[in-house]
């Protein structure tokens, strides 16, 4: 299944406990569009937010995202995993 990182810019109010409850409302609707969210990073200062997630495609990964809080990436790029 693809691996996807997806990019959040200017998130405004990025706290970690925002960042936090988002990630665990993609987590109790995933399994839903068959997606995995495994992982996220923040920048409280930038307002940044990275998720990294295996799903069956970009458009699955980005319904999650949609239907648990409505922060919909500003990216989302495929990649691969190295070492």
């Amino acid at each position: 299944m693809p691996l996807y990182m997806d990019v959040h810019h200017r998130v405004d109010g990025l706290t970690g406990e925002a960042v936090a409850g988002a990630h665990k409302k993609d987590l109790e609707i995933q399994a839903k569009h068959g997606v995995r969210y495994l992982k996220y990073w923040y920048d409280t200062d930038s307002g940044t937010v990275f998720c990294l997630v295996r799903a069956p495609s970009s458009d699955a990964a980005t319904a999650v995202h949609r239907e648990a809080h409505g922060l919909v990436a500003d990216e989302l790029v495929e990649v691969q995993e190295g070492a």
